[in-house]
């Protein structure tokens, strides 16, 4: 998951492969809960691993539930309906999903078991309502304190042991705020129907159902069996209580499908489909319904249980007029797909799109605005007018600390497909992209791995220069700083000296070395294992920045023949969303065409002073002096080779990093990167 303030991402152009998502947010929320609450242990499958998953995690293990993870499995000890513990304070984020059922809940222990807890978010939690929620249980006997604002987060629930709940008449709560209240009172109120079966009514039209079909359908999993009259009336039965199921399997996340749904509507073209694992035609997910929203507007779609292909179909998309009350959370999406259609669309019946983690309205109109798009919008609907092609602009989409906006802004990337813009494609800039870690915290690399540019389109930032310059140490950085992808092209050459060391190849025997080079079993890790390298399935990563190997390199590196071999292998690592390369000739020879092309002039007795400190460090004996004469040797060797000379290009900014920290050299360097980009400060 990307830690960084923004992510450039470059005109995309195509989607094809395979994506398999993360379990759905809104199932594995109220799964975890419900184990909580049953009797026995739950065997948990596919739990999404979010921002949210997690505070709901922590204030399950706060409360006394056992958890114990095994791989893709959690099993959850639940408490059986009994608190373990009567005094909490829990922090529950931004995760509408945790704090309505658990503030339902422990009010209604609170009330009749006794306790004394507290329940808070972050500040946008705090300007979440809740006051319908907190209307509907007092009366009941729960005492619930606001301890901010009247009707908001952050809340106090408190109470003494023995206490009964006033349930003999029905429960009314409203239902066109947030389906979230309803979903609390039916999962928290078995707890208190030992006596007597519940009655919740609900007062004026109920949105989101499908949400309500979600809750409904696990409950029955947990053993109550709750009926229903319309979307007015919820009995819950008498001795209602949550019996574990053994085992349950949360399917992918719908909503988050309908990104990648959308991606293949505009992207899928003239190869491959895009196909979506995890969710299917047989999904409990009301939000599945956005395929027929998409396929309205000209997607292929065929899906089967638990899998769905998308290609274009279409094209220019249709234009859509729709009611998205039964697809609250992927509507959000067809207001980005409409920017790719030939007319003006209109989403209506979104008004709970005000009280999200954003109010998504505001946040979306703005954003579309900035693309080039005209916008109308009102209390439960958005009106959109796409740009006409000369008008769109590259922007900076803000994203508001949410998820969603978020996931919505990468797909104006592939704005370079938009009707008469014939691949002229601009770069886009998603700000606070990390905010995905609510409910998809891979989500760009995996759009990434499906998703396609015209090489010259993905940008480049090559960092050459000579031997111990720094420049590996600062080509990672900034590229972890963007969120790109890293080249360490010495890692090429000193794993082909290396492999021709296994092999007993003389480093000198350019026809054999470049055999070799040229079936280079090389990988580089990612994620948790970013830094760590694999030469023929054996981890190399400190074998690799021996002084040993680097002579090794600085040999074959000198080669014509090893260097062609390798040519084709540096520049496949050219993917979106861009690449930072470094060595000695990436902005000469490699990548002539790189967008910043700097090159380090650090001093040899400056990089002999550094290359020493290194070795001491790691308890390795060195002489200043004998390095310095090495670094000199190295760099006219180097310099003066016949093919690709380590020199700065012509257009290279020189950057002397003989004084400065890591990170004043990073900071100079995307300095210099936003001076090229065509993002407004």
């Amino acid at each position: 998951m990307f830690r960084i303030p923004h992510l450039d991402l470059p005109p995309l152009s195509t989607v094809s492969g395979r994506v398999r998502l993360p379990g759905s947010k809104s199932i594995s929320n109220r799964v975890l809960l419900l184990a909580g609450l049953a009797a026995g242990t739950t065997e948990v499958h596919d739990l999404l691993a979010s921002d949210d998953t997690q505070v709901m995690l922590a204030a399950l293990a706060a409360l006394g539930c056992g958890l114990q993870p095994d791989g893709r499995v959690l099993r959850v000890t639940g408490l059986g309906g009994r608190l373990q513990v009567h005094r909490a304070s829990l922090f529950l984020g931004n995760a509408g999903t945790a704090m309505r059922p658990l503030a339902a809940t422990l009010a209604v222990l609170a009330a009749t078991q006794g306790g004394d807890f507290t329940l808070s978010g972050v500040p946008r939690m705090h300007e979440r309502p809740i006051g319908d929620l907190v209307d509907a249980l007092r009366p009941l006997g729960c005492r619930i304190d606001d301890l901010g604002r009247p009707g908001y987060p952050p809340l106090r629930l408190h109470g003494q042991a023995g206490g009964r709940l006033a349930t003999e008449a029905p429960i009314r709560v409203r239902g066109d705020v947030s389906s979230q209240f309803l979903t609390a009172l039916l999962m928290a109120l078995p707890l208190a129907s030992a006596e007597r079966a519940i009655a919740i009514e609900v007062d004026g039209e109920l949105i989101s159902k499908p949400y309500i079909e979600i809750t409904l359908a696990l409950l029955a999993r947990f053993g109550v069996e709750v009926q229903r009259t319309g979307w007015q009336r919820f009995v819950i039965p008498q001795g209602s209580a949550c019996r574990s199921p053994g085992a349950i399997h949360v399917e992918g996340d719908a909503s988050s499908a309908s990104y990648f749904i959308a991606a293949g509507a505009i992207a899928a073209q003239g190869g491959a489909p895009l196909r979506i694992e995890g969710v299917g035609h047989d999904s409990i997910q009301g939000d599945i319904r956005f395929v027929e929203a998409a396929q309205a507007m000209g997607a292929q779609v065929r899906s089967g249980p638990g899998w769905i292909e998308v290609h274009r179909g279409r094209w220019p998309l249709a234009p859509i007029a729709r009611d998205c009350t039964a697809i609250p959370d992927a509507a959000m999406t067809l207001a980005m797909m409409a920017l790719y259609a030939d007319g003006p669309s209109r989403l209506s019946g979104i008004a709970s799109w005000r009280v999200k983690e954003t109010d998504r309205i505001a946040a979306m109109a703005a954003e579309l605005r900035k693309l080039g798009a005209k916008v109308e919008e009102g209390p439960d609907f958005i009106a959109i007018v796409p740009p006409p092609a000369p008008a769109w602009r590259a922007a900076a989409l803000a994203t508001y600390d949410d998820h969603r906006m978020a996931m919505c802004a990468s797909l104006a990337a592939f704005n370079g497909l938009a009707p008469g813009r014939e691949g002229r494609g601009l770069a886009l800039r998603v700000l606070d992209p990390q905010c995905v870690g609510k409910t998809f915290p891979d989500y760009f690399e995996t759009l990434f791995a499906v998703a396609g540019a015209a090489p010259q389109d993905v940008p480049v930032i090559t960092i050459d220069g000579p031997t111990a310059s720094g420049k590996g140490t600062l080509a990672a950085a900034v590229a972890a700083a963007l969120g790109w992808q890293l080249l360490d092209s010495g890692a090429l050459y000193r794993a082909a000296g290396l492999a021709a060391q296994w092999d007993g190849v003389w480093p000198d025997d350019e026809a054999a070395v470049a055999r070799l080079a040229g079936l280079l079993e090389l990988r580089f890790g990612d994620g948790e294992q970013a830094g760590r390298t694999w030469l023929r399935g054996r981890e190399v990563t400190d074998v690799l920045r021996l002084e040993s190997t680097g002579q090794l390199a600085s040999r074959v590196s000198a080669l014509p023949a090893v260097r062609q071999a390798l040519h084709g292998l540096q520049l496949a690592f050219r993917r979106v969303p861009g690449l930072v390369a470094d060595g000695r000739d990436m902005g000469t020879v490699v990548f002539p065409d790189a967008a910043l092309k700097v090159f380090l002039t650090a001093s040899p007795q400056q990089r002999a002073e550094r290359r020493h400190k290194q070795l001491i460090s790691k308890g390795i004996s060195a002489n200043i002096d004998s390095l310095r004469a090495d670094l000199e040797a190295r760099d006219a060797r180097d310099a003066n080779r016949a093919v690709a000379p380590c020199r700065p290009a012509v257009d290279a900014l020189l950057l002397d990093n003989s004084d400065l920290s890591i990170e004043q050299s990073v900071q100079q360097v995307l300095a210099w990167w936003e001076q090229r980009r065509p993002f407004e400060a």
